[in-house]
């Protein structure tokens, strides 16, 4: 449950390979954009006589189902006086119904939903899922229940209870840094009455104010079926889609007539500024223009804009303020289109001690230089690869945020007409640099409502009610058959290990090299991950620029990151431009130069990414944690100092960077899997070519010690003055990811934190209602790995928050042992849940990976669903028991110590220290 803004960012699929000889920038992105084609969602429509909109879009490739609803309704739907409804009824619609009275996202976990949410902008709210196909007849009992028969169960605790946790998410939204920003942005950009004048979560004496008869009028007026587009996307046919929609949702009765406003851009004139001040390193400028909605002519050509002005490496901004100058760490243009008018916003971020005069006066410069000139040709057509390539992957997931069916139910919602998509389209194809450029001069150079009424249609009307009094039996756990991993080594020792997909044109590729942060020494914490950050910074043949440049041509992802154990490299590339693309990865893998000039570039941004995370709460407490569970001198004290400390990165240089790269990066200490669209004997002999230089060699062995429990629970205080919440964190050790324990420990941490369902969510969320939410967490590892909860609470109730969590963690392991029915309901969870965990390439990728890296069998999922269900609640009680610490735990509290470290010290929990945001004692 949340508040988003989803624009959707086009694209399609490639077909025809790329040419044998490299053209010129300009013909190559012409060539590249031509092959791509707009893409197709195939869909059935039909409408029920109470109004309601439904779409079918087949897709089989795996037995699930997603259902996607969109109530055509959202926070421009509200009055002054009265915001933040839109945003609390959604939270509401999870309480429970008439005749599914349950917390839903509890039975939606047992049922194996996945991509289960809610989430509400300006003009919608929306709810969606993915379930196995067996489940479909139970969420459409559940989701037509919320529709037509919610006032019943609505009662005063449900209300105070959800207000509760909406305040929280607001407190945690504001308690971020630039925070501030967000309602004032709102309030200064649009005039004062205008929908889009107030921010989606509302004020804190609204969100107090609202009352039962305010939330039962907000859904008599805008929650019937005449309101709604319901999608339901793959493993369906339109016939059964039919016949199950009009069983459950043909007896609901229409709705009233709703007013839908027409766009109401609210262009202005002049210059406005203002200034506010919050806790954060660096300076930073927002410059926002109204501009015109979704759906209008202008929107892809504004999107064009974006992107060559600020989007990606290849930017204007990016190359003038972050890479040349240097005096900003980022330079962003966005172009954000609602229903009825859009912002075009630039957001400057100064370097820390920056001049934020100077920073605005060069993206000025600029902008005025793209209003008189506009994009060049081959910047355009980067931006059009780019936007068309996006689709290629979008066209992989049926559900969730971002799928297919939200492209039909924004279409449907918005602009009547679920193809949509194509029309923008083909504004992108169709635009050329004096259009781009005459867009941006309409609507970036300088600063009527009228209401159409409509018929309400007088044929509209329920069919007979369905017996509601008994639900839909629910199906059972389906079985997985992944595609298997086959093998095969090179001549220089770099094994292969390939996963076949054919479902889409998408190929992924995935560098799997042994030696992670675990294998920084404490001096130089930090250099793992700096070495894989600079990889895409330059080769002998390449500059930073060229490289993304080239891959936003193919339409490319490259990205190289680590963990605990291993250094990461992946490629996600288009079939059809894959022999280029793999061309640049092998380059990237094999000759990165560490260039100087980029290396002391992203040594001053690094350095301000770690003045923000000391000021970041989350980042504050896990900074910290290592060290203080495994000892300064452990490998794993770095764990989550991935960027290292202003000492370590202050005294690196980039040879400590070569020599990472080429003690670690050896074939013999490593595995490339592939998983996609091609098979082994296409591809080992691209790879075999590519890689014939990489030479073997020896290779440092590293050790994981194992580490004693401390002797007592003890206290590490962190101060954050103003903060408007505190951030709790429980940390112990937890055996490594291969162990045997692994799938029972797995199901305990979900029973007690790592779902929402989970006792500390369940307590200290939705009955106490003091914190947006709350959750444990397992991280993976080789050896020992941290098992911590993390808990956002309000300041004022820090103290009872801590009574409530150290009362959790001695439950589980006495007096409040596993039950059978929380058991069995993780079980069916965490095995319903599976199918929808293999829809995309790197989902797929994500999980072979993880079989490489912690050594598990082949065929660790597709057996998985048979051991999660062998585990018993006694063995899962043992288990609980054998690795939850309540006696020997690590607590981390950030906040304003001024108003909570009186309650903490009355508490006794252990010794307390307090500390700086680097893990130094204080007086």
């Amino acid at each position: 449950m949340m508040i988003a803004t989803f624009h959707l960012a086009s694209a399609g699929a490639q077909s025809d390979a790329p040419p044998k000889q490299a053209p010129t920038a300009k013909a190559q992105a012409t060539t590249t954009s031509a092959k791509i084609a707009i893409p197709d969602i195939p869909y059935t429509k039909f409408v029920l006589a109470n109004g309601l909109t439904v779409l079918v879009h087949e897709d089989h490739k795996s037995p699930i189902v997603a259902v996607n609803t969109w109530y055509h309704v959202g926070s421009k739907n509200e009055k002054p006086g009265k915001t933040g409804f839109a945003h609390l009824f959604e939270h509401l619609m999870f309480s429970g119904s008439e005749n599914f009275n349950y917390t839903y996202i509890n039975v939606m976990e047992r049922i194996g939903a996945t991509n289960l949410n809610g989430t509400t902008n300006s003009d919608r709210t929306n709810y969606f899922e993915n379930v196995p196909t067996s489940m479909l007849d139970y969420v459409l009992f559940a989701e037509s229940d919320r529709m037509g028969h919610l006032l019943p169960v609505l009662d005063q605790k449900k209300l105070d209870l959800q207000r509760g946790v909406v305040q929280n998410e607001k407190r945690q939204g504001e308690n971020q840094p630039y925070g501030v920003t967000r309602q004032l942005l709102a309030e200064n950009t649009y005039p004062v009455g205008h929908p889009y004048s107030w921010t989606t979560i509302g004020s804190m004496a609204d969100l107090d104010a609202a009352s039962l008869p305010d939330v039962q009028e907000w859904f008599k007026t805008y929650y019937g079926p005449n309101n709604v587009t319901v999608v339901i996307a793959g493993d369906i046919t339109p016939e059964v889609a039919r016949q199950k929609v009009e069983k459950y949702y043909g007896g609901i009765p229409p709705g009233p007539p709703v007013v839908h406003r027409e766009a109401w851009v609210a262009k202005r004139t002049g210059t406005h500024r203002d200034s506010v001040q919050d806790r954060v390193p660096q300076a930073r400028l927002y410059r926002v223009w109204n501009v015109p909605p979704t759906n209008s002519p202008e929107e892809a050509l504004l999107d064009l804009a974006a992107h060559v002005l600020g989007q990606a490496k290849t930017s204007r901004l990016y190359k003038r303020l972050v890479y040349r100058d240097q005096i900003a760490t980022s330079a962003t243009a966005s172009d954000g289109n609602n229903e009825i008018a859009g912002q075009f916003t630039i957001t400057l971020t100064a370097k820390p001690g920056g001049d934020l005069k100077a920073v605005e006066a060069a993206a000025d410069e600029e902008l005025q230089h793209f209003l008189k000139n506009g994009p060049t040709e081959a910047e355009l057509q980067i931006a059009k690869t780019q936007t068309f390539g996006q689709y290629t992957r979008i066209m992989e997931r049926i559900g969730g945020f971002g799928g297919k069916s939200d492209i039909l139910a924004q279409c449907q919602t918005y602009a009547g007409n679920p193809d949509c998509y194509k029309e923008y389209l083909k504004r992108i194809q169709a635009a050329t640099p004096a259009s781009v450029r005459k867009a941006a001069n309409d609507w970036l150079s300088d600063g009527d409502y009228v209401l159409e009424v409509q018929p309400y249609p007088t044929t509209l009307k329920a069919s007979a009610p369905m017996d509601r009094s008994k639900e839909p039996t629910t199906g059972s756990a389906m079985s997985l058959n992944l595609p298997p991993m086959q093998k095969a080594t090179l001549s220089n020792g770099l094994k292969i290990v390939l996963a076949e997909r054919h479902s889409a044109p998408v190929v992924n590729f995935s560098l799997l090299v042994n030696g992670g942060y675990s294998s920084d020494s404490t001096s130089a914490l930090g250099t793992c991950s700096f070495a894989q950050r600079m990889l895409e910074e330059g080769t002998p043949t390449r500059d930073s620029l060229k490289i993304g440049e080239e891959l936003e041509f193919l339409s490319a992802e490259f990205s190289a990151g680590a963990n605990l154990d291993f250094a990461t490299v992946d490629l996600d590339a288009l079939k059809a431009n894959i022999d280029k693309s793999l061309e640049i990865y092998a380059d990237l893998i094999l000759h990165p130069a560490f260039p100087q000039k980029e290396f002391a570039r992203l040594q001053k941004d690094r350095l301000a990414a770690i003045q923000r995370e000391k000021v970041t709460p989350n980042f504050m407490a896990l900074r910290v944690m290592p060290s203080l569970l495994y000892g300064k001198d452990h490998p794993y004290s770095g764990a989550f100092l991935t960027s290292g400390t202003e000492a370590t990165v202050s005294k690196m240089t980039r040879e400590d960077l070569v020599k990472f790269h080429e003690t670690w990066f050896r074939p013999n200490n490593a595995t490339l899997l592939v998983v996609g669209d091609t098979s082994l004997a296409e591809i080992t002999p691209k790879l075999e070519k590519l890689f014939a230089t990489w030479k073997p060699g020896e290779v440092p062995k590293q050790t994981i010690p194992s580490v004693p429990q401390p002797e007592k629970d003890v206290a590490y205080l962190l101060d954050r003055p103003g903060s408007g919440q505190s951030l709790i964190l429980a940390a112990q050790l937890a055996p490594p990811y291969n162990d045997p324990d692994q799938i029972s420990l797995a199901l305990v941490n979900d029973i007690f934190g790592g779902n929402f369902s989970s006792r500390i969510n369940m307590n200290l969320r939705e009955d106490k209602h003091w914190s947006y939410g709350v959750r444990s967490r397992l991280s993976p590892g080789r050896g020992e790995r941290p098992f911590y909860s993390i808990s956002p609470v309000q300041t004022d109730k820090t103290k009872e928050s801590l009574v409530e969590l150290v009362a959790e963690y001695k439950n589980i392991v006495s007096s409040k042992p596993i039950s059978e029915a929380e058991l069995k309901d993780q079980q069916t969870n965490s095995t319903l849940a599976l199918p929808g965990s293999f829809e995309s390439v790197q989902q797929l990728s994500g999980a072979y990976s993880n079989i490489l890296q912690y050594g598990l069998p082949d065929d660790y999922y597709n057996t998985f669903t048979q051991k999660v269900l062998a585990v018993t609640p006694d063995a899962a009680n043992e288990t609980a028991k054998k690795y939850i610490q309540p006696s020997h735990l690590v607590w981390i509290i950030v906040g304003d110590m001024s108003k909570v470290e009186p309650g903490i010290r009355e508490l006794n929990i252990g010794q307390v220290h307090k500390i700086d945001p680097d893990g130094n004692p204080l007086q």
